[in-house]
């Protein structure tokens, strides 16, 4: 028997995550078949794309209000799609605004329903529990607070630990990676992560630029890495900038990273690599924001942790005086901030799990 399977993944990291449970499921049951909404990554794997993710991926309420029209139509298609293939299970990744809808225009078809990757209800939203919970047979959590949360809800969620656990082999060694991009081992590295989306990265990277200009100032042999997210488009680049498509791979030579807040962060906890985090909406998104979000924290890393280990720059407060304020002693080996915020990393990092996290979860969901 065939088990099919109708995957739906919105965003670059949907893909990331799709394209791993793919082969985690294809790898228990060689006879599986997807077909779905995903990105170059799920389509490696294997996957009959019906709708790309770059076509899906929005930024913010003004933006979302703005392809309304566009999004409810993909909603009606998707419904219709579903009905006419008849999956044997439908798997929704993340990217809740769309997904959580999905799931309650396709109840009436009484297929399995598969959440990984759940809303961040605990932050904001709640009004959304009841949609999860109901329309949902199956609810995947990847942070363990996460999981508690849920419980304390009565939503029943299983936790088999954090993707970024895998701690996969880069095919590539720190040396090899030096000579191909021509970078010196006695001088700092700063990682730059602009973001995944256009909308942020367009905000984001003038003032990254300007950050670096002024950390030259303190150090001026600062090397600079790009981590540059697949079908972002970076203007005005310096022409000792260095780019490398391959994120984690530019995360772990760097002796400090810049990061959009998102999940960056958390990979820069797997590459025990400093950080700051910073992040600038468009303004009336963020005056919504403020208004509904619930959390301490914006950063996933200081909300696992449950304190403020690594700085966050919001805002009218990520200017690049403020960043490179923040940078500075990180790229410092022996400064007391780096050598501490290096010790809360790796406390982080021990509570997010053990490798084999995509295999347990393809398990979970054939199994149950």
């Amino acid at each position: 028997m065939i088990n099919k399977f109708f995957l739906i993944a919105g965003e670059p990291s949907g893909d990331l995550h799709g394209s791993k449970l793919i082969q985690a499921i294809k790898s228990i049951d060689r006879n599986s078949s997807f077909m779905g909404y995903g990105g170059d990554l799920m389509k490696k794997e294997g996957m009959r794309i019906v709708k790309h993710v770059d076509s899906l991926a929005i930024m913010g309420f003004v933006e979302i209000i703005k392809h309304l029209p566009r999004m409810l139509k993909t909603i009606r298609r998707t419904t219709d799609l579903i009905s006419k293939t008849k999956p044997d299970r439908v798997i929704l990744i993340d990217y809740p605004g769309f997904n959580l809808r999905i799931a309650k225009k396709i109840s009436y078809l009484k297929i399995p329903i598969t959440y990984f990757i759940l809303p961040q209800i605990w932050a904001w939203k709640e009004n959304r529990l009841e949609t999860l919970n109901n329309y949902t047979d199956q609810r995947i959590s990847i942070f363990p607070f996460e999981k508690d949360w849920y419980l304390n809800k009565n939503v029943d969620v299983k936790y088999f630990g954090h993707p970024f656990a895998e701690n996969e082999h880069l095919n590539e060694n720190t040396k090899s990676f030096f000579l191909r991009h021509k970078l010196a081992i006695s001088e700092p590295i700063l990682t730059l992560l602009p973001g995944s989306r256009q909308q942020e990265v367009n905000i984001h990277w003038p003032i990254f630029i300007k950050t670096v200009l002024l950390l030259r100032k303190t150090y001026p042999g600062l090397q600079i890495i790009v981590g540059k997210a697949a079908g972002v488009n970076l203007k005005n680049i310096p022409r000792d900038f260095k780019i490398e498509s391959n994120s984690e791979k530019a995360m772990l030579v760097g002796s400090c990273a810049l990061v959009s807040s998102g999940t960056a962060t958390l990979e820069c906890v797997f590459a025990e690599t400093p950080l700051v985090a910073c992040y600038k909406f468009p303004l009336l998104t963020w005056v919504l924001v403020k208004s509904m979000v619930k959390v301490k924290y914006s950063s996933i890393v200081n909300l696992i942790a449950n304190r403020k280990i690594i700085p966050e720059l919001l805002q009218e407060k990520m200017t690049p005086n403020n960043l490179a304020e923040e940078i500075i002693p990180l790229l410092d080996l022996n400064s007391q901030k780096r050598k501490m915020m290096m010790t809360e990393l790796k406390i982080v990092k021990e509570g997010l799990g053990s490798p084999g996290v995509y295999h347990r979860i393809g398990k979970y969901i054939l199994n149950n």
